[in-house]
């Protein structure tokens, strides 16, 4: 019976590091995905079609985009505008707004 209520225990334990770990590991954000494509999404921002999207200029990325919440260096982060997946740091889209 003992072990019984020790395994009772750890559930909730378990369960708090199985959400935070999916948590961590957000897919990457695809360009065919909807929202991508109405944003036109690239995940090199050396491919944005500039004739389609006037408004990309170079050395925009999703790197020093003010949406972006991505660390540093970091080859991918989390961006609010694809809620719960991440964006390429050499991507671009044009909700793109330059970091203050």
């Amino acid at each position: 019976m003992s072990t019984r209520r020790h395994f009772i225990t750890w559930i909730p334990l378990a369960g708090g590091s199985l959400i935070a770990g999916s948590a961590l590991a957000q897919p990457m954000v695809e360009e065919k995905d909807p929202v991508a494509a109405s944003l036109g999404y690239a995940a090199d921002a050396s491919k944005v079609d500039k004739a389609k999207f006037p408004k990309y200029a170079a050395g925009q990325a999703c790197s020093n985009c003010a949406v972006y919440q991505g660390k540093a260096g970091a080859a991918a982060g989390p961006c609010p505008i694809f809620s719960g997946k991440q964006v390429s740091a050499k991507g671009w889209c044009s909700a793109y707004a330059k970091k203050a």
